[in-house]
Order: C-alpha cells, then sequence, then structure tokens
C-alpha cells in the first residue's frame, strides 16, 4: 500500500543502463514511517536487471551485513540495498563506507536513513566526511507523507463503501499522511465493533495505533525528566505551536524551555513543523503522549494553555474552551463556549456553533445562568443556519426547565416553533408552539412577540386560512412598530411580502420594493434576502417566471453575504420548481437528486427536489420512482408538505392514478387534497391540483362536485393576477366540456372542449410553460379527433387515454378534413415536444394516438414488415415503457393495445436484445 519513489527507480536504472556506466548511490530519507522498507523491497524488483545480484544490508541487525568480507569488493554487477543506516555504529558505517567506495561500474546502491535519528544531522554516512571516488553519482532523494488522494486509495481498499470524504479527511488530518500510520490506523478501523460507518468523530475515537505510541513514547522518556514538560506541553496544544507558547505551557521558564526545546528535537520527540512552528509529526502521536502524563500535570498544562491561547489573535474560543474543561474550570470554559459560538454564528459557521452548543448544553449540571445565555445562542443558530438532528429534542428540553426566566423561555418556544415548521415540516405542532410563545413574549419582550406573530403570518402552512394569517398581520405589525426594531419590522415586512403575494394582492410588488436591500445590518440585510426569495418562490406559483431569475440572484447574493445558509437553500429548491414549469429539464434530475443529498440532514428543505423529481419521473414513465418521490421517499408525512407543493404532489398522484384506471381512488384523492386547498383560501395554489382533481371526479361520475370545484376555483380567484391559475382554470373548463360531452353522447360539443383546450395553451405558452402546453394542446387535439370519428367515442381521460376500447371508433384513417389534419399536425407537434422535454410516456401515448389515425405510407409492400433480429417501433415503444417499471396493463391503456399484444411485444424484445428481465431492458435498448 505503500507508493514507490518513481524517482528513485529512475536513478538507479542509470546504474544499469550500459556496460560502461559508473555506479550509482543514491540516499533515500524518510521520517519513520514513511514507507523507507518498502521502498527498498520494491527497488529491488528492478525491471531490467535480472543477472544483478540483490543484496541486503540490515544496520544494527546481527547478521545483517552482505558479503563479501571485509575489505573486498564485487567483481560483478550488485545492487545493494541498505535500510535504516541511521542504527549503524561506528565499526559498521566505518565498512559500509569501504563498500561504497569499491562499487564497480554497472553496480548501484539505495541508503535508507531516518533524518531526525542521525547522530549527526545531514551526514547519514557518520561525522567523518567521505571520499567519493570520482566515478561514484551521488544523489539524494526525500520521502513525503502521502496527499489527501493517496489517502484516499488506501482507505478506499481498506474500507470500502464506508470510505467517505469525511473519512478521509479525517485519517490525513489524523495521520499526516504518513503511510505507516495511515495503515495501522485503517486496520483498526476495518476491526471496529460496532461497524465503521465512514464519521471523523469514529476516525478521532479509534485510538492511537500501536507502533506509533511505542515510537513515539520511547522518543518522549528519552528525554530527560527535568525536560519532558516541554514535549507533555506539545501534546496539550495538539497542533503546531510557537516556541514561547510551549515553553509557557511547560511551565519551565525561558531558558530551560529553550534548552528543553533543543533536546526534544534532538531526539525527535518533536519536530519542527514549519517556521517557528514545532510540534508531532504525526497530530496522532499527540494522544499517546497526553494519556501518559499524570492528572495534577495534565491539569496545570491545560490550564496554561487556556490562557497562552486566549493571547492568540483571532483567540480559538473553542479550544480555550476545551482547556478550560479539562483543567477543571468550568465557568472560563461556559465562558469561552459562549464566545466560540457566537464568533462562529458572526462569521456564518453556524453548523459548528450548533454543533459546540449542543453539546456543552446536553452536559449534566450546566447551571440555570449559563443555560439562559447558551440555549437562545444555540436556537438562533439552529434556525438562522442547519439544524443537527438534535437541536429540537435539546430545546424541547430546555423550555421544560423551571428554573429559566420567562422571557428566555418564550425566546426558546419562538425559536423551536420556528424549527419545528420551517425546518422539519411539522406544521400543525409548530403552530402550537408559536401560539403559546407569542402570548409568554407579549408581556416582557416586544421585538419577540412581534417575530411569533410575524412567523404565523407565513400562509403556507396547511391549516390556518388566509384570513387567520390575516389577522395575525395585522397584530404583528403593530408589535415590530411598538417595538421600534427596523430588522423587526424587515421581518414583518418579508412575511408580508410572502402573504401578499401568495394570493396575488395587487399591492404585493410594491411591498417587494419597499424591502431594505441596501440595509447595513446583517440583521435587517437577512431579513430582506428571505422577503426576495420568498417573493420568488410565490412568482414561481404565479407563473411570472420570467421575473423569477432577478429576484432569485439577488436574494441569494444577500444571503450568502448576510449569512443565511436556510434561505440559500430554499432559495435552490425555488430556482428547482422554475427549472421544471420552463422545461428547463436537462440535467434537472440530477440537480434535485444532488440538492436532496445536501440537504439530508433536513429533508423538509429539499422537499422541492423530491417533488420536481417525482414530476419528472411521471413524464418519464417510470412510475415506481414517481411514487417514491412524491411520497418524499418516507422522510416525513407529506401530509405537511406546503400548500401549493402539496396540491402539486397530489395532482401528480391522481393523474397516476387515473392512468392506471384506478378512478374510484383518484376521486378520492381529489377530494382529500382539494379540501386541503380549499380550507386554506389561497386559490392560486389550486393551478397545480385543479385539472387532475376535476377530471378524476368526472370520470368517477361526480360531475355536480367536479362542477363545485371549477366554481369556486374561479370565484376565488376573482380578478387575481395569477398567469398560471388562470391557464390552469381553463384548463379546468375544458376537461369538463369534455367529460359532458362524451358521458352525454354529444360529439358536437368536442369542438368547442378542443378550442378551451386550446386558450389554455396559449396562456401556457405565454408564461412559458412548454410541458403544460404539450398536454392542453394534445387534449385539444384528441378532441377534435374524436369529433370527427363517426360515433364520437374518444378516450374519457382527457391527457391519458383509458384504453383501445375508447379508441375503438376511431382507428379509421383521416378523411381528409381541415380539423383532422390541423389534429394530427397538432398530435406530431406534442410527440416532438415531448420527446424534446424528455417525457417518454407522454410522447409515447402521442404517438399511439397519431398511429390510429395517420393513412398509411404509400409505396409500402403488402404484409407486415420484416425487422429480422431488430426491434420494430411498437416493441421499442413497449420495451421503453416496461423498463420504466410500467404494468402491461399501464402500457396497453397508454398505447391502446390489449395486454395480451404488450406480453407479445415484450417477450419479442427481450428475445432480440437478450435481456434477462423488463428491468434489463434499459441497459439493451
Amino acid at each position: 500500500m505503500i507508493a514507490t519513489c518513481g524517482s528513485a527507480r529512475r536513478s538507479l536504472a542509470r546504474a544499469f543502463a550500459a556496460p560502461d556506466a559508473g555506479p550509482v548511490l543514491l540516499f533515500v530519507e524518510g521520517a519513520a514511517g514513511l514507507g523507507k522498507t518498502h521502498l527498498l523491497r520494491e527497488l529491488a524488483e528492478l525491471p531490467g536487471t535480472p543477472d544483478v545480484a540483490r543484496l541486503w544490508w540490515r544496520c544494527g541487525v546481527d547478521g545483517g551485513r552482505p558479503e563479501p568480507a571485509e575489505g573486498e569488493v564485487w567483481r560483478e554487477p550488485a545492487l545493494l540495498l541498505v535500510d535504516d543506516v541511521h542504527r549503524a555504529d561506528e565499526d559498521e558505517l566505518r565498512q559500509l563506507r569501504r563498500v561504497l567506495a569499491g562499487m564497480e561500474p554497472g553496480s548501484a546502491a539505495a541508503v535508507t536513513y531516518r533524518p531526525e535519528e542521525l547522530p549527526v544531522p545531514g551526514m547519514p554516512l557518520g561525522g567523518s566526511a567521505m571520499t567519493y571516488p570520482f566515478r561514484l553519482t551521488v544523489l539524494g532523494d526525500r520521502l513525503a507523507p502521502w496527499d489527501e488522494d493517496r489517502v484516499r486509495r488506501a482507505a478506499a481498499e481498506v474500507l470500502g463503501e464506508s470510505c467517505t470524504a469525511e473519512a478521509v479527511s479525517a485519517l490525513r488530518e489524523r495521520t499526516g499522511g504518513v503511510p505507516r500510520a495511515v495503515v495501522d490506523l485503517l486496520a483498526m478501523l476495518r476491526e471496529q465493533r460496532p461497524a465503521f460507518t465512514g464519521t471523523a468523530a469514529e476516525v478521532a475515537a479509534a485510538g492511537v495505533p500501536a507502533r506509533l505510541a511505542e515510537l513515539v513514547l520511547s522518543r518522549t522518556y528519552a528525554v530527560s525528566p527535568a525536560h519532558r514538560p516541554l514535549v507533555w506541553a506539545a501534546a496539550v496544544l495538539d497542533g503546531p505551536a510557537a516556541r514561547d507558547e510551549l515553553i509557557a505551557v511547560s511551565g519551565l521558564g525561558a531558558v530551560p524551555g529553550s534548552d528543553a526545546l533543543l533536546r526534544a528535537l534532538e531526539s525527535a520527540a518533536l519536530t519542527e513543523l514549519g517556521e517557528g512552528r514545532y510540534g508531532f509529526a504525526v497530530p496522532l502521536a499527540a494522544d499517546a503522549v497526553r494519556d501518559t502524563v499524570p492528572g495534577p500535570v495534565r491539569q496545570d498544562l491545560h490550564r496554561r494553555a487556556a490562557g497562552v491561547l486566549s493571547r492568540r489573535q483571532p483567540v480559538p474560543w473553542a479550544a480555550v474552551g476545551a482547556h478550560h474543561r479539562a483543567a477543571g474550570e468550568y465557568r472560563g470554559w461556559l465562558r469561552a463556549v459562549e464566545k466560540a459560538a457566537e464568533s462562529a454564528a458572526a462569521s456564518g459557521r453556524h453548523q459548528e456553533a450548533i454543533t459546540l452548543l449542543e453539546r456543552t448544553l446536553a452536559t449534566p449540571g450546566i447551571p440555570p445562568q449559563a443555560r439562559a445565555r447558551l440555549a437562545p445562542l444555540l436556537a438562533r443558530n439552529a434556525v438562522t443556519g442547519l439544524r443537527s438532528d438534535q437541536t429540537v429534542e435539546v430545546l424541547e428540553q430546555i423550555v421544560r426547565d423551571a428554573d429559566l426566566p420567562p422571557a428566555v423561555r418564550g425566546e426558546l418556544r419562538l425559536d423551536l416553533g420556528l424549527m419545528l415548521s420551517n425546518q422539519m415540516g411539522r406544521f400543525a405542532e409548530g403552530w402550537r408552539v408559536l401560539e403559546v410563545a407569542a402570548a409568554e413574549l407579549r408581556e416582557v419582550r416586544s421585538v419577540l412577540a412581534a417575530r411569533a406573530m410575524a412567523a404565523l403570518v407565513t400562509p403556507y402552512w396547511p391549516g390556518a386560512s388566509l384570513d387567520v394569517h390575516r389577522g395575525w398581520l395585522i397584530k404583528a405589525a403593530a408589535a415590530a412598530d411598538d417595538s421600534g426594531d427596523d430588522a423587526m419590522r424587515t421581518a414583518v415586512l418579508a412575511n408580508h411580502v410572502g402573504l401578499a403575494m401568495s394570493w396575488a394582492d395587487p399591492e404585493a410588488w410594491d411591498l417587494v420594493e419597499r424591502l431594505p436591500v441596501q440595509s447595513t445590518d446583517p440583521a435587517c440585510a437577512r431579513q430582506a434576502a428571505r422577503g426576495l426569495c420568498n417573493a420568488a418562490d410565490s412568482a414561481v406559483w404565479l407563473g411570472f417566471y420570467r421575473r423569477v431569475d432577478g429576484l432569485l440572484t439577488e436574494g441569494r447574493e444577500l444571503a450568502t453575504r448576510s449569512g443565511a445558509p436556510y434561505t440559500e437553500h430554499s432559495a435552490s429548491g425555488t430556482r428547482l420548481l422554475q427549472e421544471w414549469w420552463t422545461g428547463q429539464w436537462l440535467g434537472l434530475a440530477k440537480r434535485c437528486e444532488d440538492f436532496v443529498a445536501d440537504t439530508a440532514d433536513m429533508p423538509f428543505l429539499s422537499s422541492d427536489a423530491y417533488v420536481v423529481r417525482g414530476l419528472l419521473a411521471v413524464a418519464q414513465g417510470d412510475w415506481g420512482e414517481a411514487r417514491a418521490w412524491l411520497s418524499q421517499r418516507g422522510t416525513f408525512g407529506t401530509e405537511n408538505l406546503p400548500v401549493p407543493l402539496g396540491a402539486t404532489a397530489a395532482g401528480a398522484v391522481i393523474r397516476l392514478t387515473l392512468a392506471r384506471q384506478e378512478v374510484a381512488d383518484a376521486a378520492e384523492q381529489a377530494r382529500a387534497a382539494w379540501t386541503v386547498v380549499a380550507d386554506k383560501g389561497v386559490w392560486p395554489w389550486a393551478a397545480e391540483l385543479a385539472p387532475w382533481a376535476v377530471e378524476a371526479l368526472a370520470r368517477a361520475g361526480d360531475t355536480a362536485t367536479a362542477h363545485s370545484m371549477v366554481r369556486d376555483f374561479a370565484q376565488g380567484l376573482g380578478d387575481a393576477d395569477a398567469p398560471a391559475a388562470r391557464a390552469a382554470l381553463t384548463w379546468s373548463r375544458a376537461v369538463l366540456a369534455e367529460s359532458e360531452a362524451l358521458a352525454e353522447g354529444r360529439p358536437d360539443g368536442l369542438p368547442a372542449a378542443a378550442e378551451t383546450y386550446r386558450k389554455a395553451a396559449a396562456a401556457y405558452a405565454e408564461l412559458p410553460r412548454p410541458y403544460s402546453q404539450a398536454l392542453t394542446t394534445e387534449c385539444a387535439a384528441r378532441c377534435e379527433l374524436a369529433a370527427d370519428t363517426e360515433g364520437g367515442e374518444a378516450p374519457a381521460h382527457s391527457a391519458d387515454p383509458a384504453g383501445p376500447k375508447a379508441l375503438a371508433a376511431s382507428a379509421s384513417p383521416a378523411d381528409g378534413h381541415a380539423t383532422t389534419a390541423s389534429a394530427i399536425a397538432e398530435l406530431e407537434s406534442c410527440a416532438q415536444h415531448f420527446t424534446d422535454l424528455g417525457a417518454v410516456w407522454d410522447a409515447t401515448r402521442a404517438r399511439a394516438l397519431l398511429r390510429t389515425r395517420q393513412p398509411a405510407k404509400k409505396g409500402r409492400p403488402p404484409g407486415r414488415p420484416s425487422h429480422s433480429d431488430q426491434l420494430s417501433p411498437r416493441e421499442a415503444e413497449v420495451a421503453q415503457l416496461a423498463s420504466s417499471g410500467l404494468t402491461n396493463r399501464e402500457i396497453a391503456a397508454t398505447l391502446h393495445l390489449s395486454p395480451r399484444t404488450v406480453e407479445q411485444h415484450i417477450a419479442g424484445a427481450m428475445r432480440k436484445t437478450g435481456a434477462l428481465s423488463r428491468r434489463d431492458l434499459t441497459h439493451r435498448l
């Protein structure tokens, strides 16, 4: 596992390149553990030298010297491999010098040594200078620690799937990249029980390999007891330290301390890590030394270390706190933790602050006064940054602490409510906690009371109606004005923007312009950034896609500058929604999956990505994946999704259920989803649900409820400027018109439905929303074809045909009517648009409908075309849908075939491609 030094191979190869080549002597320098012996073993296998004798000389080992006897030389070509020359005594060095000086042409030698253990620094062959023969080429090489990539490769060999980037980084940091230490530590991790999972904490807890511990302790205890405290000081500081810092922590004083540092360097107990900075060559070695320091001495060292680090600039407060705690100085520890968390939060390192505060507050016996200071700090960081899995649990424990002052408890309850709602999706619970917090804080802290009320203005959560949110807006605005706090006024304004934009208030865009985006106050800037991103999210739902880019760009830049990572991540989710609706599908699935992975510790934040990924899977025909993504892969209940996102996911699930001919289930799902939107009263959010809900109820025969949905949708929108919702309303009316015409046997009603579909398509084209435009255009074409068919039979499913029976009467060739030709042209265009987007299922469905109406091409000989071992066009379509996971029945419904015919096509495709299963068709196609 230890890499060969390529330059060493090249250097020694020169000696054997030609018969008259002069001898070569190569010195290889490397600290303990860098792989010198391993290198010699690889050099012994030097290619192109099969006739050269390999002679090993292991210094300091009895019997380790090769022949010839003293005073003789080798007459034949030889490769001399001298290991650990730093161990040789004077007699052995004298003999080695004679042998090296007498090497004949065609011979070479490699001599390895530890520079830190040479009796005379820089002179591997002893204190007296050697006289090198003129013909001898003398070269030097130096082994270096592994870089992170080399550590990663070694870790992957041992740890397999547990080789995470976090583990590799920790391995490189703990071992300094020293190969022997890396290999030994990996062996310990491999045997760890429970099994190693790839975290840095597990690497840190693994301990010190025995080989490394023995080496560093032997060197430490080679230093005299009088000087040893300086080595102990380095172990306590646990990192590169200046001379004065080491002396101060050791307590030795200037002169004795300087002398101790020299002795420690001479014995290789310490090494110079950089100019004027000293420590252990392998950082992990500090743990072994520290564990041997007597307890009272170690506490004194930690106490002095806290004082020394407090004088650094900037002060590493987290390390200072750790030293105070190790010294038994708990008051100093808690003060340092508070400063460390404040410093991390000020520079935007919220997760670092959260981790430190969680660990501290989980410690038993923290005084109430300290808890009252640290707990609000944890809550603020958790709400602004990205939560850890333990934060909510910690906060819930703290708010039950009867010793907390009421104002502190109210503040914590506020932040807990925000976390439950915004970051965990537990809306109902979060709403109740916020209401209690608003009441607790009303009498004691008007600023925080306004903040709690402002949170209750946010309309996205299921449950409370639009009117309830408007009522809280009035209270929040009054409380913010009473507080006189500009940041609080901005927070209320940001939530006012989200509320107004959600229901298309005509004043909403004016409110956006009032956001103080130029404020120099970071708190105001964070709230303004949130307001801009709220506006961008609402603009996506309303259909103002051209305005989203500017809002998102400005909002994200402001969030980055002011340190608001939660706002940055939420903006990324909004971007995914915009890309879905505007047809930017290339690479979109990967972007969704990457976002889900990046926010794995907060699945609610990635709910936009889950839904978009599910919508893509629906269009691509991968229905098994679609249901998994639309249900958030079980990370949390879909009933807790924000209302617009929940309505969108519900619409997609209803569409899938209808495509599977499970009409009754689809109707039940439609009623439940519609109730959530209607109770909220934000009618633009019904846009992605309405067409599918209306279709489900109409196909189930509940036309009265379908009419009621369309009527409520229209009345709820009123005159609101909500382009996406208006297009969806037109689409819903077209669905109703088509369904009634079919149910009543009135083919003359289908052209009117087709015209309404075209109006919806034109509205979607204006937004633009190419996928919705193609779907509604396809519906219009189908209505025209059905109206032109004798008997007027047509599919009873506006976007996903009901099956072959519904199209039995529309299988006659086109009769040349202008409407039929126009409808066929529309279908051809739709099929191409679906293909360009990557909507495999939709493209296949459109082409299947086309084939039922297009005339046979002239000039083709009678009989079936022969495809021999090539898939026929129909086999290719069936195989594509089968490999996506659709059942035979679902494929039959899409392609207007019988399940038996589908089964035959799949069997033919598998035979021709050699596929072993339906899924295997994906790789064979």
